[in-house]
């Protein structure tokens, strides 16, 4: 969890006068140290039997510290510490490579909403927490969201089959559980489930991206809007406002 520090001392930064110059230069310093202090432990962990699972980490650490645009082949294979061929053996190029990080993007989130399902809880607690949950994860890996959202990928690159997979599965998972709680009367019936998960889905979307593009910072609004968000969402506003 090291690699976290960085985040966290920027987010706990005051708002007062400091040389921010410095503070850059400091905060890149450190950034840099913990980035070559993980990638010299990842490489004595790495093991040849399961070059894929490690290519994957590589390089989902890769753009969580330096952006998707400082990632490359050779660069994830120098990580890795192997040829810089292979990396060719397990993604064609740097589409397949990014495909693949979305596409496990996705099953993680396909599953925080089945772990959220299995629970011995309300519907109503259950969607309060897949919310939180849903924004949590955009933000602790918004560049692997970017990817699953964006237009990198969508837009300007090549979907592979695969993803294109697991992005329909991971929707219908959650279509599926938008009709159950229409019956449990926590969403709307007034619409289908595909409608009413379609603009509940973009609720959410929207919010984690606000918070991912900068244009809110502040932890205290964001759980506020939260809050909020799930009371306009939920059918009946007596039993949001006590979720």
């Amino acid at each position: 969890m090291t690699h976290f520090v960085y985040y966290f001392l920027v987010l706990q930064l005051p708002a007062c006068n400091f040389d921010t110059v410095k503070i850059d230069i400091h905060f890149d310093i450190v950034k840099i140290q913990v980035f070559n202090r993980y990638m010299s432990t990842f490489k004595t962990q790495y093991h040849h039997g399961d070059l894929t699972k490690s290519l994957l980490e590589s390089a989902s650490f890769i753009i969580k510290e330096q952006g998707v645009e400082s990632l490359s082949m050779r660069k994830l294979a120098d990580t890795v510490g192997v040829s810089r061929t292979a990396p060719y053996h397990h993604f064609k190029d740097k589409n397949a490579l990014l495909c693949a990080l979305a596409e496990k993007g996705f099953y993680e989130q396909e599953g925080i909403l089945n772990a959220l399902k299995a629970q011995k809880i309300s519907a109503e607690e259950s969607f309060r927490n897949y919310v939180c949950a849903y924004v949590e994860y955009a933000l602790q890996h918004s560049e692997t969201y970017d990817l699953m959202y964006g237009r990198t990928l969508w837009k300007a690159g090549t979907p592979s089959d695969s993803l294109k997979k697991a992005s329909k599965q991971t929707f219908k998972a959650w279509i599926d559980w938008v009709e159950t709680l229409q019956a449990e009367n926590v969403l709307p019936k007034n619409n289908t489930a595909l409608r009413i998960g379609q603009t509940t889905w973009a609720s959410l979307h929207g919010l984690a991206r606000l918070f991912i593009d900068g244009i809110y910072l502040d932890q205290a609004d964001l759980s506020e809007m939260i809050e909020q968000m799930i009371k306009n969402l939920c059918s009946n506003p007596s039993t949001s406002s006590q979720i």
